[in-house]
């Protein structure tokens, strides 16, 4: 289950344009919280804390995982180690994981975009 497909979501990719103040910008719009960046849409995601990223976390992920073939993680200021169950996990299904701060996650994110890369990312908001 991928969560409500009739949730309010952004209907394709596009570049992270700004992040800071608890949310991020894209596509000439503004979203408060964090946000699952996948190949075909941009969905709000209510992780706060890396800690909470687990497999039901990134369900969207798994269930999109033929369309990905790397998942950034942008953990917010602090550095997080994801569990080994969870990166054998997405081994499993082929998405390569990298976890990172969240800046350079969409930095890196954007590159990756713009290079038509196969890439999606779960990015915590920052303040």
């Amino acid at each position: 289950m991928a969560g409500d497909p009739n949730a309010p979501h952004f209907p394709r990719s596009a570049p992270i344009e700004a992040y800071g103040k608890g949310g991020f910008a894209f596509a000439g719009m503004s979203h408060r919280g964090s946000l699952l960046c996948l190949p075909d849409a941009i969905w709000a995601w209510d992780v706060t804390d890396p800690q909470k990223i687990d497999r039901y976390s990134l369900d969207r992920v798994f269930t999109a995982a033929n369309s990905i073939d790397t998942l950034l993680i942008g953990t917010g200021t602090g550095v997080w180690l994801p569990p080994p169950a969870l990166r054998q996990a997405l081994k499993a299904v082929r998405v390569v994981l990298d976890t990172m701060q969240t800046g350079p996650a969409v930095r890196t994110y954007n590159i990756m975009i713009g290079e038509r890369r196969r890439v999606a990312a779960a990015l915590i908001a920052v303040s």
